[in-house]
């Protein structure tokens, strides 16, 4: 359990940027997707969209819920052989056959890179048992992250009845997923050396989203393909500490439309900087003084969101249910939670600014214990001698 204390003062040491979404001078490109959206990828709000709460079919963009429940399933490098009947599967492959040695993680690798629906089958079998009960775990998970508009059938993203999501429920999928320091290692690269087969041997995969190498500080997502879906994109794009996410559904032009979106995005874009609590402190049980006084770290990120309110952030420290003494300067004791309207934005470590030594009378109670213990084995020893 964790304890939440609120934070209120007002500036540290060390400020992160904030990045706010200032949307006045930009013009809005066209898009010829049948449903798109543009969000923050810190706060997941809307900068633009067009139909992006309509539930449509959403192809192998369905593999970021498969690759993200894949990794959290844990044993990524155990190696196994793949299911021989998950692998029968149309459509596109990592080139899995018969009695082939693979691990978690190079199934995650063929489900983001060359999209193979050979490696969601043959992960969703090893994680849950059956596709059936995989695709259960797929939309407890989406349940969980609020996705209203989406259901899920299979985790390849070949069609199923009922199959399918909104762009903004994909968006903030993505979101979710690029949390995950793993995911967005193997979805920003371009290519991928792995060993699988059997024997295992060497052999490269190779991504299918061409936007990597198309604009500056795309770093993922996926990419998805089928008649009844049409061409689908989730990406995400970086730049001066800006983060923000595209998502298209059924868009013939999908490379130049995420351009053309991230182009209006980032015109769009300035930082600010919220007004963090100073002087915060945290009880330390058993110490000289009951409290003692934190300071926070530098912030990793900046954060990109719709307006520059600074009453529209608040903050937490969020701290273990006990802090025991000692504590020496500079220990992580806790962390600075930052939202921005209820959604949280970062979390920064706080330090502790100074020492906090054992109080007297908790050292002699210690080394009373101590000499009773050792009296008591003592005492055994001499028994059972």
């Amino acid at each position: 359990m964790k304890r939440i204390i609120t934070a209120a003062i007002a500036i540290l040491s060390v400020v992160p940027h904030i990045a706010v979404l200032n949307v006045l001078s930009a013009e809005k490109p066209e898009v010829s997707a049948g449903a798109y959206v543009l969000i923050s990828a810190d706060t997941g709000e809307i900068v633009c969209s067009e139909n992006c709460n309509q539930k449509l079919p959403m192809a192998s963009t369905t593999k970021i819920m498969s690759t993200l429940l894949c990794l959290e399933s844990g044993g990524l490098d155990e190696q196994f052989v793949v299911d021989s009947e998950a692998i029968k599967v149309e459509g596109s492959s990592m080139g899995l056959q018969e009695g082939d040695i693979v691990t978690k993680y190079a199934l995650c690798c063929g489900m983001l890179l060359p999209s193979g629906n050979d490696a969601a089958n043959a992960a969703a079998v090893r994680i849950s048992g059956s596709i059936e009960a995989f695709a259960e775990l797929m939309n407890e998970r989406a349940q969980e992250l609020g996705l209203s508009r989406t259901y899920f059938v299979t985790p390849s993203g070949l069609e199923g009845e009922g199959h399918g999501s909104s762009a903004y429920d994909m968006a903030i999928l993505a979101r979710e997923a690029l949390k995950n320091e793993t995911f967005r290692e193997i979805c920003s690269s371009e290519s991928i050396k792995l060993e699988f087969g059997n024997p295992p041997y060497t052999r490269w995969l190779k991504n299918t989203n061409k936007l990597l190498s198309m604009y500056d500080g795309v770093y993922g997502v996926k990419t998805g393909f089928t008649d009844e879906a049409g061409r689908c994109l989730v990406s995400a794009c970086e730049r001066d500490g800006e983060r923000l996410i595209c998502v298209t559904l059924n868009d013939r032009n999908d490379w130049n439309d995420h351009m053309a979106l991230y182009n209006y995005g980032f015109e769009t874009v300035k930082k600010v900087e919220p007004d963090i609590p100073e002087g915060l402190e945290l009880e330390v049980a058993g110490a000289e003084n009951d409290k003692i006084v934190v300071i926070a770290g530098d912030a990793s990120s900046a954060v990109t969101t719709i307006s520059a309110n600074p009453e529209d952030f608040t903050y937490r420290v969020i701290s273990s249910p006990f802090v025991y003494a000692p504590v020496s300067a500079g220990d992580e004791l806790a962390q600075l939670e930052i939202s921005y309207n209820g959604r949280e934005v970062s979390r920064i470590p706080l330090y502790a600014t100074e020492d906090a030594p054992v109080k007297q009378a908790e050292k002699s109670r210690e080394k009373d214990d101590s000499n009773v213990f050792e009296k008591i084995i003592s005492k055994l020893r001499s028994f059972f001698s």
